[in-house]
Protein backbone atom coordinates (compact mmCIF):
# COMPACT_ATOMS: atom_id res chain seq x y z
CA UNK A 1 0.00 0.00 0.00
CA UNK A 2 1.15 3.55 -0.79
CA UNK A 3 -0.10 6.66 0.99
CA UNK A 4 0.65 10.20 -0.13
CA UNK A 5 0.38 12.84 2.59
CA UNK A 6 0.01 16.59 2.25
CA UNK A 7 0.48 18.85 5.28
CA UNK A 8 -0.91 22.38 5.37
CA UNK A 9 0.70 25.49 6.80
CA UNK A 10 -0.84 25.17 10.26
CA UNK A 11 0.66 21.68 10.51
CA UNK A 12 4.15 23.07 9.87
CA UNK A 13 4.10 26.34 11.81
CA UNK A 14 6.94 25.49 14.23
CA UNK A 15 9.13 22.72 15.60
CA UNK A 16 6.33 21.30 17.74
CA UNK A 17 4.13 20.90 14.67
CA UNK A 18 7.04 19.37 12.76
CA UNK A 19 7.31 16.76 15.52
CA UNK A 20 3.61 15.91 15.13
CA UNK A 21 4.12 15.47 11.39
CA UNK A 22 7.08 13.15 11.98
CA UNK A 23 5.09 11.02 14.42
CA UNK A 24 2.22 10.75 11.93
CA UNK A 25 4.48 9.76 9.04
CA UNK A 26 6.51 7.27 11.06
CA UNK A 27 3.37 5.64 12.48
CA UNK A 28 2.63 3.99 9.13
CA UNK A 29 5.32 2.61 6.78
CA UNK A 30 2.93 3.09 3.86
CA UNK A 31 3.33 6.85 4.25
CA UNK A 32 6.20 7.11 1.79
CA UNK A 33 5.58 10.45 0.06
CA UNK A 34 5.06 13.79 1.79
CA UNK A 35 4.02 17.14 0.27
CA UNK A 36 4.46 20.26 2.41
CA UNK A 37 3.13 23.80 2.42
CA UNK A 38 5.01 26.80 3.77
CA UNK A 39 4.80 27.34 7.57
CA UNK A 40 1.57 29.05 8.60
CA UNK A 41 0.60 31.08 11.63
CA UNK A 42 1.72 29.90 15.07
CA UNK A 43 -0.83 32.06 16.86
CA UNK A 44 -3.34 34.81 16.20
CA UNK A 45 -1.55 37.85 14.85
CA UNK A 46 1.40 35.84 13.58
CA UNK A 47 2.50 35.94 9.93
CA UNK A 48 2.31 33.21 7.34
CA UNK A 49 5.64 32.73 5.60
CA UNK A 50 3.96 33.09 2.19
CA UNK A 51 2.58 36.50 3.20
CA UNK A 52 6.06 37.61 4.26
CA UNK A 53 7.45 36.49 0.91
CA UNK A 54 4.84 38.51 -0.95
CA UNK A 55 5.99 41.44 1.16
CA UNK A 56 9.59 40.76 0.14
CA UNK A 57 8.56 40.89 -3.50
CA UNK A 58 6.85 44.25 -2.97
CA UNK A 59 9.96 45.64 -1.25
CA UNK A 60 12.22 44.47 -4.05
CA UNK A 61 9.89 45.82 -6.71
CA UNK A 62 9.90 49.31 -5.20
CA UNK A 63 13.54 49.31 -4.10
CA UNK A 64 12.76 49.24 -0.36
CA UNK A 65 15.10 47.54 2.12
CA UNK A 66 13.63 44.24 3.29
CA UNK A 67 16.23 43.19 5.86
CA UNK A 68 13.66 43.14 8.68
CA UNK A 69 11.31 40.92 6.72
CA UNK A 70 14.17 38.62 5.77
CA UNK A 71 15.11 38.41 9.43
CA UNK A 72 11.59 37.31 10.34
CA UNK A 73 11.65 34.60 7.68
CA UNK A 74 15.10 33.37 8.64
CA UNK A 75 14.17 33.30 12.33
CA UNK A 76 11.16 31.07 11.63
CA UNK A 77 13.19 28.44 9.82
CA UNK A 78 16.15 28.70 12.20
CA UNK A 79 13.70 28.17 15.06
CA UNK A 80 12.31 25.02 13.44
CA UNK A 81 15.84 23.77 12.79
CA UNK A 82 16.84 24.30 16.44
CA UNK A 83 13.65 22.79 17.90
CA UNK A 84 14.01 19.69 15.71
CA UNK A 85 17.77 19.35 16.20
CA UNK A 86 18.52 19.49 12.47
CA UNK A 87 21.93 19.95 10.83
CA UNK A 88 20.93 21.70 7.59
CA UNK A 89 22.40 25.21 7.44
CA UNK A 90 19.05 26.69 6.50
CA UNK A 91 20.12 30.23 7.39
CA UNK A 92 22.87 30.20 4.79
CA UNK A 93 20.54 28.64 2.21
CA UNK A 94 18.01 31.42 2.84
CA UNK A 95 20.65 34.20 2.67
CA UNK A 96 22.14 32.85 -0.56
CA UNK A 97 18.67 32.52 -2.07
CA UNK A 98 17.68 36.07 -1.24
CA UNK A 99 21.06 37.41 -2.43
CA UNK A 100 20.10 36.18 -5.88
CA UNK A 101 16.82 38.08 -5.97
CA UNK A 102 16.44 41.24 -8.04
CA UNK A 103 13.68 43.30 -9.60
CA UNK A 104 13.68 40.84 -12.49
CA UNK A 105 12.93 37.89 -10.17
CA UNK A 106 9.32 36.80 -10.62
CA UNK A 107 6.87 36.96 -7.76
CA UNK A 108 6.16 33.26 -8.32
CA UNK A 109 9.82 32.40 -7.71
CA UNK A 110 10.00 34.47 -4.53
CA UNK A 111 6.79 33.23 -2.88
CA UNK A 112 7.53 29.60 -3.75
CA UNK A 113 10.58 29.61 -1.47
CA UNK A 114 8.37 29.13 1.59
CA UNK A 115 7.54 25.58 0.55
CA UNK A 116 11.08 25.02 -0.75
CA UNK A 117 12.80 25.81 2.57
CA UNK A 118 10.18 23.87 4.52
CA UNK A 119 10.57 20.75 2.39
CA UNK A 120 14.37 20.80 2.82
CA UNK A 121 14.00 20.75 6.60
CA UNK A 122 11.21 18.18 6.62
CA UNK A 123 13.19 15.83 4.37
CA UNK A 124 16.10 15.82 6.82
CA UNK A 125 13.76 15.41 9.79
CA UNK A 126 12.06 12.37 8.28
CA UNK A 127 15.18 10.91 6.71
CA UNK A 128 13.48 11.13 3.30
CA UNK A 129 14.91 12.42 0.02
CA UNK A 130 14.17 16.05 -0.87
CA UNK A 131 12.88 16.41 -4.43
CA UNK A 132 12.37 19.97 -5.66
CA UNK A 133 8.94 20.40 -7.27
CA UNK A 134 10.58 22.34 -10.10
CA UNK A 135 12.43 19.14 -11.05
CA UNK A 136 9.29 17.13 -11.78
CA UNK A 137 6.12 19.27 -11.92
CA UNK A 138 6.06 20.70 -15.45
CA UNK A 139 3.84 23.57 -16.57
CA UNK A 140 3.07 24.22 -20.21
CA UNK A 141 3.38 27.83 -21.30
CA UNK A 142 -0.41 28.15 -21.20
CA UNK A 143 -0.21 27.64 -17.43
CA UNK A 144 -1.62 24.11 -17.43
CA UNK A 145 0.22 21.16 -15.92
CA UNK A 146 1.85 18.78 -18.40
CA UNK A 147 0.43 15.75 -16.64
CA UNK A 148 2.10 12.86 -18.46
CA UNK A 149 5.58 14.34 -18.31
CA UNK A 150 5.18 15.39 -14.67
CA UNK A 151 3.94 11.95 -13.60
CA UNK A 152 6.74 10.20 -15.47
CA UNK A 153 9.42 12.34 -13.80
CA UNK A 154 7.82 11.87 -10.39
CA UNK A 155 7.64 8.09 -10.76
CA UNK A 156 11.30 8.06 -11.76
CA UNK A 157 12.30 9.91 -8.58
CA UNK A 158 10.11 7.63 -6.48
CA UNK A 159 11.66 4.52 -8.01
CA UNK A 160 15.19 5.78 -7.35
CA UNK A 161 14.79 7.23 -3.86
CA UNK A 162 11.79 5.47 -2.32
CA UNK A 163 10.61 7.81 0.43
CA UNK A 164 10.50 11.44 -0.69
CA UNK A 165 9.45 14.94 0.42
CA UNK A 166 8.50 17.52 -2.19
CA UNK A 167 7.23 21.11 -1.86
CA UNK A 168 3.67 21.96 -2.79
CA UNK A 169 2.35 25.08 -4.51
CA UNK A 170 4.75 25.33 -7.46
CA UNK A 171 6.42 23.71 -10.43
CA UNK A 172 8.33 25.07 -13.42
CA UNK A 173 7.98 25.83 -17.11
CA UNK A 174 10.23 23.86 -19.51
CA UNK A 175 12.60 26.84 -19.33
CA UNK A 176 13.01 26.29 -15.58
CA UNK A 177 11.12 29.44 -14.63
CA UNK A 178 9.03 28.90 -11.49
CA UNK A 179 5.25 28.88 -11.76
CA UNK A 180 2.89 28.71 -8.76
CA UNK A 181 -0.68 27.50 -8.43
CA UNK A 182 -3.30 29.82 -6.88
CA UNK A 183 -3.41 30.10 -3.09
CA UNK A 184 -4.08 26.67 -1.64
CA UNK A 185 -2.07 25.16 -4.46
CA UNK A 186 -0.30 22.69 -2.20
CA UNK A 187 -3.57 20.76 -2.15
CA UNK A 188 -3.38 20.54 -5.94
CA UNK A 189 0.23 19.35 -5.78
CA UNK A 190 -0.72 16.68 -3.26
CA UNK A 191 -3.50 15.40 -5.50
CA UNK A 192 -1.20 15.38 -8.54
CA UNK A 193 1.40 13.39 -6.61
CA UNK A 194 -1.17 10.86 -5.36
CA UNK A 195 -2.61 10.44 -8.86
CA UNK A 196 0.80 10.26 -10.52
CA UNK A 197 1.98 7.52 -8.18
CA UNK A 198 -1.38 5.68 -8.21
CA UNK A 199 -1.53 5.92 -4.43
CA UNK A 200 -4.01 3.82 -2.51
CA UNK A 201 -5.08 6.87 -0.51
CA UNK A 202 -4.32 10.60 -0.40
CA UNK A 203 -4.21 11.94 3.16
CA UNK A 204 -4.70 15.70 3.42
CA UNK A 205 -3.60 16.81 6.90
CA UNK A 206 -4.84 20.11 8.24
CA UNK A 207 -6.08 21.63 11.53
CA UNK A 208 -9.62 20.22 11.50
CA UNK A 209 -10.82 16.64 11.97
CA UNK A 210 -12.50 16.36 8.60
CA UNK A 211 -15.37 18.19 6.92
CA UNK A 212 -18.09 19.48 9.24
CA UNK A 213 -21.76 18.91 8.50
CA UNK A 214 -22.46 22.63 8.64
CA UNK A 215 -20.93 25.98 9.54
CA UNK A 216 -19.64 25.90 13.15
CA UNK A 217 -20.24 29.66 13.35
CA UNK A 218 -23.96 28.90 13.08
CA UNK A 219 -24.29 25.50 14.77
CA UNK A 220 -22.18 24.82 17.83
CA UNK A 221 -19.94 21.74 17.52
CA UNK A 222 -21.48 20.23 14.39
CA UNK A 223 -20.66 16.61 13.64
CA UNK A 224 -17.93 15.60 11.23
CA UNK A 225 -18.97 13.99 7.97
CA UNK A 226 -17.59 10.46 7.98
CA UNK A 227 -17.85 9.91 4.22
CA UNK A 228 -18.77 12.20 1.35
CA UNK A 229 -18.87 11.59 -2.41
CA UNK A 230 -17.22 13.95 -4.86
CA UNK A 231 -20.66 14.98 -6.13
CA UNK A 232 -21.80 15.87 -2.62
CA UNK A 233 -18.53 17.72 -2.04
CA UNK A 234 -19.14 19.78 -5.16
CA UNK A 235 -22.63 20.76 -4.00
CA UNK A 236 -21.42 21.77 -0.53
CA UNK A 237 -18.40 23.63 -1.88
CA UNK A 238 -20.50 25.54 -4.40
CA UNK A 239 -22.78 26.75 -1.62
CA UNK A 240 -19.89 28.13 0.40
CA UNK A 241 -18.94 25.28 2.72
CA UNK A 242 -15.28 25.36 3.84
CA UNK A 243 -14.17 22.19 2.12
CA UNK A 244 -11.55 21.28 -0.46
CA UNK A 245 -12.27 22.95 -3.76
CA UNK A 246 -13.14 20.50 -6.51
CA UNK A 247 -10.09 21.57 -8.55
CA UNK A 248 -7.81 20.35 -5.76
CA UNK A 249 -9.20 16.80 -5.87
CA UNK A 250 -9.75 16.51 -9.62
CA UNK A 251 -6.54 14.51 -10.30
CA UNK A 252 -7.34 11.86 -7.68
CA UNK A 253 -11.01 11.71 -8.64
CA UNK A 254 -10.01 10.77 -12.18
CA UNK A 255 -8.23 7.72 -10.78
CA UNK A 256 -10.81 6.98 -8.08
CA UNK A 257 -8.27 7.47 -5.29
CA UNK A 258 -9.98 8.22 -1.94
CA UNK A 259 -9.04 11.38 -0.04
CA UNK A 260 -8.85 11.36 3.74
CA UNK A 261 -9.08 14.76 5.47
CA UNK A 262 -7.22 14.44 8.79
CA UNK A 263 -6.23 16.62 11.75
CA UNK A 264 -2.51 16.93 12.54
CA UNK A 265 -3.39 17.98 16.09
CA UNK A 266 -5.73 15.02 16.61
CA UNK A 267 -4.17 12.22 14.53
CA UNK A 268 -6.36 9.50 16.05
CA UNK A 269 -9.52 11.11 14.66
CA UNK A 270 -10.59 9.22 11.50
CA UNK A 271 -11.50 12.44 9.65
CA UNK A 272 -13.55 12.46 6.46
CA UNK A 273 -13.21 10.09 3.52
CA UNK A 274 -14.00 11.51 0.07
CA UNK A 275 -14.73 8.97 -2.66
CA UNK A 276 -16.51 8.57 -5.97
CA UNK A 277 -19.06 6.25 -4.38
CA UNK A 278 -19.42 3.88 -1.44
CA UNK A 279 -20.69 0.36 -1.98
CA UNK A 280 -21.72 -0.18 1.62
CA UNK A 281 -23.86 2.02 3.83
CA UNK A 282 -22.97 3.01 7.36
CA UNK A 283 -25.75 2.79 9.94
CA UNK A 284 -25.43 6.47 10.79
CA UNK A 285 -25.71 7.43 7.10
CA UNK A 286 -28.89 5.39 6.70
CA UNK A 287 -30.42 6.84 9.85
CA UNK A 288 -29.45 10.46 9.19
CA UNK A 289 -29.57 10.49 5.34
CA UNK A 290 -28.25 14.08 5.20
CA UNK A 291 -24.55 14.53 4.51
CA UNK A 292 -24.23 18.27 5.01
CA UNK A 293 -25.98 21.64 5.03
CA UNK A 294 -24.53 24.81 3.51
CA UNK A 295 -25.85 28.14 2.35
CA UNK A 296 -25.27 31.67 1.11
CA UNK A 297 -26.97 34.96 1.84
CA UNK A 298 -28.05 37.89 -0.34
CA UNK A 299 -29.91 36.63 -3.37
CA UNK A 300 -32.84 38.24 -5.19
CA UNK A 301 -35.86 36.81 -7.00
CA UNK A 302 -37.67 38.28 -9.98
CA UNK A 303 -41.11 36.73 -10.40
CA UNK A 304 -42.47 36.81 -13.97
CA UNK A 305 -46.24 36.51 -14.50
CA UNK A 306 -48.17 35.85 -17.74
CA UNK A 307 -51.79 34.74 -17.73
CA UNK A 308 -52.54 31.61 -19.76
CA UNK A 309 -48.94 31.44 -20.88
CA UNK A 310 -49.18 27.78 -21.93
CA UNK A 311 -46.60 26.63 -24.46
CA UNK A 312 -45.35 30.20 -24.92
CA UNK A 313 -43.55 29.92 -21.58
CA UNK A 314 -40.43 28.51 -23.24
CA UNK A 315 -40.17 31.48 -25.58
CA UNK A 316 -40.72 33.98 -22.78
CA UNK A 317 -38.19 32.25 -20.57
CA UNK A 318 -35.67 32.48 -23.39
CA UNK A 319 -36.33 36.21 -23.76
CA UNK A 320 -35.88 36.81 -20.03
CA UNK A 321 -32.66 34.80 -19.88
CA UNK A 322 -31.31 36.74 -22.86
CA UNK A 323 -31.84 39.92 -20.84
CA UNK A 324 -30.00 38.39 -17.88
CA UNK A 325 -27.20 37.31 -20.18
CA UNK A 326 -26.87 40.79 -21.65
CA UNK A 327 -26.62 42.25 -18.15
CA UNK A 328 -24.12 39.50 -17.20
CA UNK A 329 -26.26 38.34 -14.28
CA UNK A 330 -25.58 34.76 -13.13
CA UNK A 331 -28.74 32.68 -12.62
CA UNK A 332 -28.97 30.29 -9.66
CA UNK A 333 -32.48 28.86 -9.96
CA UNK A 334 -35.56 29.08 -12.20
CA UNK A 335 -38.57 27.80 -10.21
CA UNK A 336 -41.70 27.52 -12.36
CA UNK A 337 -45.47 27.64 -11.91
CA UNK A 338 -48.47 27.30 -14.26
CA UNK A 339 -48.61 30.96 -15.32
CA UNK A 340 -45.34 32.16 -13.86
CA UNK A 341 -41.69 31.48 -13.30
CA UNK A 342 -39.01 33.03 -11.14
CA UNK A 343 -35.35 33.80 -11.63
CA UNK A 344 -33.04 33.65 -8.60
CA UNK A 345 -29.67 35.43 -8.76
CA UNK A 346 -27.04 37.11 -6.52
CA UNK A 347 -28.19 40.55 -5.37
CA UNK A 348 -24.77 42.12 -5.91
CA UNK A 349 -24.98 41.38 -9.63
CA UNK A 350 -27.67 44.07 -10.15
CA UNK A 351 -26.62 46.56 -7.49
CA UNK A 352 -26.08 49.38 -10.02
CA UNK A 353 -28.51 48.12 -12.69
CA UNK A 354 -31.57 47.16 -10.70
CA UNK A 355 -33.93 49.78 -12.14
CA UNK A 356 -32.67 49.35 -15.71
CA UNK A 357 -33.27 45.60 -15.49
CA UNK A 358 -36.76 45.90 -14.02
CA UNK A 359 -37.70 48.59 -16.52
CA UNK A 360 -36.63 46.45 -19.48
CA UNK A 361 -38.55 43.43 -18.21
CA UNK A 362 -41.69 45.45 -17.46
CA UNK A 363 -41.62 46.87 -21.01
CA UNK A 364 -41.78 43.37 -22.47
CA UNK A 365 -45.28 43.00 -23.95
CA UNK A 366 -45.28 39.28 -23.23
CA UNK A 367 -45.06 39.88 -19.47
CA UNK A 368 -48.17 40.83 -17.48
CA UNK A 369 -46.28 41.68 -14.33
CA UNK A 370 -42.83 41.27 -12.76
CA UNK A 371 -41.85 41.69 -9.12
CA UNK A 372 -38.47 41.89 -7.41
CA UNK A 373 -37.89 40.37 -3.99
CA UNK A 374 -34.54 40.98 -2.29
CA UNK A 375 -32.87 39.68 0.87
CA UNK A 376 -33.09 35.96 0.11
CA UNK A 377 -30.72 33.24 1.33
CA UNK A 378 -30.24 29.89 -0.37
CA UNK A 379 -29.64 26.76 1.70
CA UNK A 380 -28.56 23.42 0.24
CA UNK A 381 -29.48 20.19 2.03
CA UNK A 382 -27.12 17.60 0.54
CA UNK A 383 -27.17 13.83 0.91
CA UNK A 384 -26.78 10.87 -1.42
CA UNK A 385 -29.21 8.89 0.75
CA UNK A 386 -32.05 11.31 -0.01
CA UNK A 387 -32.57 9.71 -3.43
CA UNK A 388 -33.87 6.57 -1.72
CA UNK A 389 -36.25 8.26 0.70
CA UNK A 390 -39.80 9.43 0.11
CA UNK A 391 -41.28 12.57 1.58
CA UNK A 392 -37.99 14.40 2.22
CA UNK A 393 -39.30 17.74 0.91
CA UNK A 394 -42.40 17.37 3.06
CA UNK A 395 -40.31 16.79 6.15
CA UNK A 396 -38.25 19.90 5.38
CA UNK A 397 -41.44 21.97 4.96
CA UNK A 398 -42.82 20.56 8.20
CA UNK A 399 -39.67 21.30 10.23
CA UNK A 400 -39.32 24.85 8.96
CA UNK A 401 -43.04 25.53 9.14
CA UNK A 402 -43.17 24.40 12.76
CA UNK A 403 -40.56 27.05 13.48
CA UNK A 404 -42.44 29.70 11.47
CA UNK A 405 -39.79 29.97 8.77
CA UNK A 406 -41.26 30.86 5.40
CA UNK A 407 -39.83 29.05 2.35
CA UNK A 408 -39.67 31.33 -0.69
CA UNK A 409 -38.28 28.81 -3.20
CA UNK A 410 -37.51 25.11 -3.35
CA UNK A 411 -35.70 23.12 -6.02
CA UNK A 412 -34.28 19.60 -6.25
CA UNK A 413 -31.36 18.60 -8.43
CA UNK A 414 -31.79 15.98 -11.12
CA UNK A 415 -29.43 13.60 -9.32
CA UNK A 416 -31.62 13.91 -6.19
CA UNK A 417 -28.69 14.48 -3.83
CA UNK A 418 -29.48 18.15 -3.25
CA UNK A 419 -32.57 20.08 -2.19
CA UNK A 420 -32.17 23.85 -2.37
CA UNK A 421 -34.50 26.16 -0.46
CA UNK A 422 -34.75 29.93 -0.32
CA UNK A 423 -35.62 31.78 2.90
CA UNK A 424 -35.42 35.41 3.97
CA UNK A 425 -31.99 36.58 5.11
CA UNK A 426 -33.22 37.16 8.64
CA UNK A 427 -34.21 33.47 8.85
CA UNK A 428 -30.95 32.12 7.37
CA UNK A 429 -29.08 31.03 10.48
CA UNK A 430 -32.20 29.88 12.30
CA UNK A 431 -33.21 27.78 9.29
CA UNK A 432 -29.82 26.06 9.21
CA UNK A 433 -30.03 25.30 12.93
CA UNK A 434 -33.56 23.90 12.55
CA UNK A 435 -32.51 21.70 9.63
CA UNK A 436 -29.43 20.46 11.45
CA UNK A 437 -31.34 19.71 14.64
CA UNK A 438 -34.14 18.00 12.72
CA UNK A 439 -32.14 15.84 10.31
CA UNK A 440 -28.42 15.81 11.12
CA UNK A 441 -28.12 15.05 14.83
Amino acid sequence: MLKVLKFGGSSLADGMQFAKVRDIVKADPAREVVVVSAPGKRFSGDNKITDLLYLVHAHIKYGVDYANVLGMIRDRYEGIKAECGLATDIGTIIDETFAGFSKSTSVDHIVSRGEYFCAILMAEYLGYKFIDASDWLVFNYDGKVETKQSEAKLREFKEIYGNIVTPGFYGAYPSGEIRVFPRGGSDITGAIVAAGLNADIYENWTDVSGILMTDPRIVKDPKTIARVTYDELRELSYMGASVLHEDTVFPVRLKDIPVNIRNTNAPDDPGTIIGEKFEDELAEEHERFITGIAGKRNFSIINIYKSRIGEAKIGLLRQVLEVFDRYEIPVEQIPSGVDSFSVVFPSDSIKTRKYDLMHELSENESIDNCELTEGISLIAIVGRQMAYRTGISGKIFQALGANKINIRTIEQGADEINIMIGVYNEDFERAIRVLYDSFAR
